[in-house]
């Protein structure tokens, strides 16, 4: 993955640092050589103007090849610069500089007419391979007629030589800027890289099976949340892990025991000489263990309905307090059987809810269920309902053992079981938290070790809307 990380970074963004360096690496030699050549022409023109100012201020020489010999001389002695005369027909009869051959090289004579261009720029390269700029400055008298042709020659080779410089200046700093571009990128290219691999190694490993499996934390940043995040998945997945096996575990005792019941039950009736009063005990007990298996079956049913979001409540206006009522009911000889008591004090009168009635009646089943369990024998197993702005509230507490300060927040996921002692498969809690939220309301659990529990289901009133969905 780094080097396709890596491969995709120097394709999509390096091609276009590198053509944009490039870019400015041409743009920035063309700046220096412009400002070397217009340089050399400045120059150029400074003497042509010079030589036609110092004619115009010495009047007295009329002979054009007398004064420019008078000039040359003059200017060989102030200026460095390669200088040639010539009359009108481009004949050459005077010259200065450090090139000989300068004159020689160049033919001074125009096309047409025969004066010398005045004032165009040329670039040559003499038989000497040397390069040099010139320009011609043609000296007229006041009525206009020719006088002399004054061409003046800037040798380019230190000219071409400080652009050279430049340019290798201009180059290896743009190197340089590369550099300091690719290798900082690079490296945190690699930072991002290195935990990457890592965690990608981890949640292999944990898509494996492995689920102790942990990243090594390298940085606070998102890189280091990501790391958190997947260890904090692993030990989700770990812990969800082994709930299921409990439930696995739990479930198949659950169920083996009331199959036992009924096959050993059974057995025994096939029996001819087993007795009437024996037979009545053995119909019962394979009746009860029956519903005992229908009961955990229809609560895994439940449980997958839920997981899949396929189950389906039939609301309709319900009438809470008949739900509740026969829920205690079913359980309230249950109760006594065991030396418990089962305690609830209806109130006269509440508000319709708009609910699922078999449902609602569901989770007042399990709770209550649950805190009989959860109980010991003389416990005491209360029920309350309480009615406040437009919320029922139905409270359902108990004398048991109590849930552990550790388990309580756990106590509603699915597979938990905070006490393995107890008969059961662990979902129960899930499945009613789930149907009172598919009712808008709300399943809360209180409880202390060694003294209690108290749950509060809480579901919303028959309101308006509720209303006009049961008119349509």
């Amino acid at each position: 993955m780094s080097n396709s990380l890596v491969k995709r970074w120097l394709l999509k963004y390096m091609i276009y640092t590198f053509a944009f360096i490039v870019v400015i690496v041409f743009a920035a030699s063309f700046a220096v050589k412009k400002y070397y050549d217009d340089g050399a022409k400045k120059e150029l023109l400074r003497l042509g103007e010079y030589a036609a100012q110092s004619y115009s201020e010495s009047q007295d020489i009329s002979d054009g090849e007398e004064w420019a010999a008078a000039y040359l001389d003059k200017l060989d002695k102030k200026e460095s610069a390669d200088v040639a005369a010539a009359d009108e027909s481009g004949r050459v009869y005077k010259m200065i500089g450090s090139s000989s051959e300068i004159t020689a090289a160049r033919d001074l004579v125009a096309t047409s007419p025969a004066v010398p261009e005045d004032g165009v720029f040329h670039i040559e390269n003499l038989p000497s391979g040397e390069r040099v700029l010139s320009r011609t400055t043609v000296i007229r008298d006041e009525k206009g007629a020719f006088v002399t042709a004054l061409t003046f020659y800037e040798p380019m080779q230190e000219t071409d030589d400080r652009v050279t410089i430049a340019l290798i200046v201009i180059v290896f700093g743009a190197v340089l800027l590369l550099a300091m571009f690719i290798v900082p990128t690079l490296l945190f290219l690699n930072s991002i890289v290195k935990p990457v691999r890592e965690l990608r190694a981890t949640a292999h490993m944990i898509a494996q099976g492995d689920y102790d499996a942990r990243v090594d934390k390298m940085y606070d940043d998102e890189i280091g949340e990501l790391a958190d995040s997947i260890n904090c998945m692993a030990e989700d997945i770990k812990n969800s892990d082994a709930m299921k096996n409990d439930f696995i575990s739990s479930v198949s005792h659950e169920l083996r025991t009331p199959l036992t019941a009924i096959k050993g039950w059974a057995e025994t009736m096939a029996d001819e000489n087993t007795k009437p009063e024996l037979m009545k005990k053995g119909f019962e007990i394979i009746i009860n263990e029956s519903e005992r298996l229908t009961g955990m079956v229809e609560e895994l049913l439940d449980f997958s309905r839920l997981q899949n979001g396929k189950m389906i409540l039939a609301m309709d206006k319900t009438d809470l307090l008949s739900e509740l009522e026969e829920a205690v009911y079913i359980l309230k000889e249950r109760a006594s059987k065991d030396g418990q008591h089962l305690v609830y004090d209806p109130p006269e009168s509440l508000p319709p809810v708009f609910a699922d009635k078999n449902r609602l009646r569901q989770v007042f089943i399990n709770i209550m269920d649950n805190a009989l369990k959860y109980s010991p024998r003389g416990g005491v197993v209360g029920v309350e309902v309480k009615h406040t702005d437009d919320m029922i509230r139905v409270i359902i507490s108990d004398s048991g053992c109590g849930i552990a300060a550790k388990d309580l927040p756990r106590i509603k996921e699915k597979f938990y079981k905070a006490n393995k002692t107890v008969r059961g498969s662990g979902i129960g809690l899930a499945v009613a938290d789930e149907i009172m939220t598919l009712h808008k309301g709300s399943l809360e659990i209180e409880s202390e070790e060694d003294k209690g529990t108290k749950v509060t289901i809480s579901i919303p009133v028959l309101d308006e809307d509720d209303a006009k969905m049961l008119n349509k």
